[in-house]
């Protein structure tokens, strides 16, 4: 585990490494919109300087990461605010939201998966294979719209947008965690048919029934329990995707996550938050693949060794 956490250090180095070249070459000057057209050019040196932005670019990035290394991820410009603190503000919203997509997802595709392979080629089978491909079908953007018009809007039942405060924090959480999980899920339901089919095929399968346990026994105590592990995998790379997707569905429903900070950052060329927000979506997804790693142990011990 600690061999895999080295490894994919240089992968966060690498990602914003990148986003801090690439972020400095798109057009546009943030002291200028800071400012506004009016400045005066002696304002606009004077303020380019108290954020460094007047030294070589080489010099900024040595610099950024000689602030990352002490802690300190530098200063929004255009909130003048400390970027830690922005993000330490926004990340809850987001995580929040990113487990409970997880959680929809896995409560829509572990049974909707298990009773697919148990009903191999039927038309149970056959109706939660169309649902699947129906759910890959459509994106984010264009399920939260239509959630938002017949739910809340038509329907009236759940807020449109906003995190809300108190007890109407869960309502409003609801069609946003549902909009990312539905994808997800599709993908799941298709992962968990096909491992339920493999172990439903092995020798252990057939002993635990010649010893006479009860069918819902053979299923969900054993078979299920090694069929999790193949999706394990695809739940800790896909947590990475919902980290990402939560950038359009936070849009979406005006939800205070650091997916809607970082697009605000990137409108603003906000160069230090921008590269907060990918530093702290980077260390999420490794920090999410290593307890991956622990979960493959507790649900199939023969993986220790």
């Amino acid at each position: 585990m600690v061999r895999r956490l080295i490894y994919l250090v240089p992968v966060v180095w690498v990602v914003v490494s990148l986003v801090f070249f690439l972020i400095h070459l798109v057009p546009g000057d943030p002291v200028v919109q800071m400012l506004g057209e009016g400045a005066t050019g002696s304002d606009i040196a004077t303020l380019r300087h108290a954020y460094g932005l007047d030294a070589p670019l080489s010099q900024q990035y040595l610099h950024y990461w000689e602030q990352v290394l002490h802690g300190d991820l530098g200063r929004s410009f255009r909130l003048n605010d400390s970027v830690t603190h922005l993000i330490l503000q926004r990340y809850p919203y987001t995580l929040e939201l990113t487990l409970c997509s997880l959680i929809v997802a896995l409560l829509l595709a572990v049974p909707a998966g298990v009773a697919s392979a148990l009903h191999r080629a039927r038309w149970q089978d056959k109706v939660l294979g169309f649902v699947s491909l129906l759910g890959l079908s459509f994106p984010n953007f264009a399920l939260g719209p239509i959630l938002i018009l017949i739910v809340s809007i038509k329907l009236g039942w759940l807020p449109v947008s906003g995190a809300g405060t108190g007890s109407s924090f869960l309502l409003h959480l609801i069609l946003p965690a549902i909009t990312m999980g539905s994808g997800l899920a599709a993908i799941l339901t298709r992962m968990v048919r096909t491992s339920m089919l493999e172990e439903m095929g092995q020798d252990y399968i057939r002993t635990a029934r010649a010893k006479g346990l009860t069918e819902n026994a053979v299923v969900y105590r054993h078979a299920l329990r090694n069929a999790m592990v193949p999706v394990l995998t695809v739940v800790g790379l896909q947590f990475g995707s919902l980290l990402s997707g939560a950038i359009v569905t936070e849009t979406i429903f005006s939800w205070p996550g650091i997916g809607r900070l970082t697009i605000t950052a990137i409108y603003n060329r906000d160069y230090a938050l921008v590269q907060g927000c990918i530093l702290a979506v980077g260390l999420t997804y490794i920090l999410v693949n290593l307890l991956t790693d622990v979960l493959y142990t507790i649900a199939n011990p023969r993986m220790q060794g």
